[in-house]
């Protein structure tokens, strides 16, 4: 997540045979879409076969042996049917990036780790604008920015009493609009004190939300751990009644990564309504401008100069390019997460997956266009670290079970059953890959062939639908003042 985001927001059971879909337009007949011959996978009841899929009117009506017809048929011999990936910390908020993460196979995209500074505004201005779900949750970044006078203030001030009320009121006034959750920057605002959290967390209480935060410190280093930020928001969450969910858990603890899943597994098994994620990758990319950088960042990281890449260049850093870019502002890529921790985390039955992405003109990092192919590709294929469908489970289920208990539309997420949304993709288990590099991170993946949006095919024979909108806000119930 950069500090640009945080402040603007703005083996298949058919066989090795596998081919891209054939699609035909038939006549009228019970089922707008069919989808045939595939392998469908739902993580909830851990179906496992292959059967034919109907829907109509944007939903799963039927599941089915049977032969059955449809005005369009995608038949899906060799392939993957399972229920669109759920990507819940998602900075890109936009066509750019909608368009990348249709063809990672994403059908619903989440702000929630920044949140938006005005949630009736985001709504209303992304309605029947966008090809994916979408959704937001309120934020304290802005709240603080608002209450401090500005981004600085916000970064380095003490709030008073009274600016940390105006900052509840701000947090109450998007969760009344809708909002799905609360987002914290701590990392980024070290200002921010931890009575202030906690109060902050008291309003999430109050609407049984979670607060999803981007911990305090991501270090190796003692006294400031990430171990010890994981620590300070469970705290706050068990205090205030709130839920809690930890973001990109390896970019925070790094080589502690083990110890932290399994604080965060102690706290599960313990009934506490605890969870995070992970992005598939050994790199983070953030604001070089942001407190992230603030001295003392080689011995908080374990890294030096030249583990960090320019974006815009791809250039490893001096010290002198460091300290010329640090003045201008801009993303950069730091090369500062052990492969182990990564593994861990993508393997622990703790996390799901999230992408933590966000492309502005084709600048940015490979997370943002390939961490669900990766996780597929990679990870169940190649390197065996999970199964397929447990990894299908956390690319969609999790994140679905996560807020539907305050957003009633997300009971329809996640799944391959009569009556879900057709939140549809189908792909090749044995070609599905990532293929955007730091070098060139906007590189489609590949092996995803149909990616159904609400019963609206967004890919179709693995090309984008450009033209189609078919997203709707998710979004919890308004309530009036």
């Amino acid at each position: 997540m950069t500090r640009r985001e945080l402040l603007s927001l703005g083996a298949s059971a058919a066989g090795a045979y596998v081919m891209a879909p054939a699609i035909h337009l038939l006549g009228p007949d019970p089922y707008d879409v069919v989808i045939l011959n595939g392998r469908v996978m739902d993580p909830e009841s851990k179906t496992d076969r292959v059967l034919n899929v109907g829907i109509r009117n944007g939903r799963i009506a039927t599941l089915t042996k049977r032969e059955i017809k449809g005005r369009t048929v995608i038949d899906a011999l060799g392939q993957v049917v399972a229920p669109g990936f759920i990507d819940p910390i998602s900075h890109g908020q936009d066509l750019e990036n909608d368009f990348l993460q249709a063809r990672d196979g994403v059908t619903s995209k989440l702000q929630m780790e920044a949140g938006v500074p005005d949630v009736a505004a985001w709504y209303e201005a992304n309605a029947y604008k966008r090809m994916l779900n979408y959704g937001a949750g309120t934020s304290h970044v802005q709240a603080r920015i608002r209450a401090l006078g500005d981004d600085v203030k916000a970064e380095t001030k003490e709030a008073t009493d009274a600016q940390i009320y105006q900052m509840a009121e701000f947090i109450d006034r998007g969760l009344k609009a809708g909002g799905l959750g609360v987002g914290f920057g701590l990392e980024y605002q070290p200002a921010a004190g931890r009575w202030e959290v906690l109060e902050m967390f008291r309003v999430a209480g109050r609407y049984r939300v979670s607060c999803h935060v981007h911990t305090r410190y991501g270090t190796l280093l003692e006294e400031q751990s990430n171990l010890t930020a994981i620590e300070e928001v469970f705290s706050a969450a068990m205090a205030a009644g709130a839920a809690l969910h930890v973001v990109h858990v390896p970019s925070m603890a790094l080589g502690n990564t083990p110890k932290a899943l399994k604080l965060i597994e102690s706290f599960q098994a313990r009934g506490f309504d605890v969870t995070c994620d992970v992005y598939p990758y050994t790199a983070f990319g953030t604001g070089i401008a942001s407190e992230v950088f603030a001295e003392g960042w080689q011995e908080k990281f374990g890294i030096t100069y030249s583990d960090l890449e320019w974006a815009k260049t791809h250039e490893r850093l001096t010290e002198e390019t460091f300290a010329k870019y640090r003045e201008e502002g801009g993303f950069v890529i730091a090369h500062a997460i052990p492969a182990e921790a990564v593994r861990a985390a993508v393997a622990s039955k703790a996390t799901m997956i999230g992408s933590d992405g966000g492309m502005k003109d084709g600048v940015g990092h490979p997370r943002s266009t390939g961490t669900f192919a990766r996780v597929l590709g990679y990870y169940v294929r190649e390197q065996k670290v999970l199964s397929l469908m447990a990894a299908l489970e956390k690319c969609s289920l999790r994140a679905a079970k996560r807020f539907e208990k305050v957003c009633p539309d997300f009971k329809r997420k996640g799944r391959i059953k009569i009556g879900a949304d057709a939140d549809i993709v189908t792909f090749s288990a044995e070609k599905v890959i990532d293929k955007a590099t730091f070098d060139k991170p906007a590189m489609p993946s590949e092996g995803i062939y149909n990616v159904l949006v609400n019963g609206r095919a967004v890919v179709l024979e693995g090309e984008l639908q450009q033209d189609a909108r078919p997203g709707k806000g998710l979004r919890r119930p308004v309530t009036k003042s």
